[in-house]
């Protein structure tokens, strides 16, 4: 199976466009597509901004701050799970240290 990008076709606000893609992405570009599809209705459907140009820099905002505060999460997360595998590693050694000079 060849990994050539080939054309797919996603319709984003009953637009639709070609996007050239390798078959192994097609997929997670189709779900790309529908969420930012999705995102862009619930903006369109607030009535509030119009012109698709406007809704979809929105969208992009609103995804793009989504990302940002969820990737600080993860680096958070993993800060914390690095301390606290610091601090396991430091017990198993004082642990370790106890039981040597046990045996001496």
């Amino acid at each position: 199976m060849s990994n050539q990008p080939s054309a797919v076709e996603v319709k984003i606000l009953d637009k639709e466009y070609q996007v050239n893609c390798p078959p192994s992405d097609q997929e997670a570009l189709m779900k790309s597509a529908r969420y930012l599809d999705e995102s862009m209705r619930k903006i369109k459907d607030r009535g509030n901004i119009h012109g698709a140009e406007k809704i979809a820099v929105m969208a992009a905002l609103n995804i793009t701050h989504d990302m940002l505060r969820k990737n600080r999460l993860i680096n958070e997360t993993r800060h914390i799970t690095a301390q606290q595998v610091k601090g396991l590693e430091e017990k198993i050694d004082t642990a370790l240290a106890s039981s040597r000079q046990l045996e001496i």
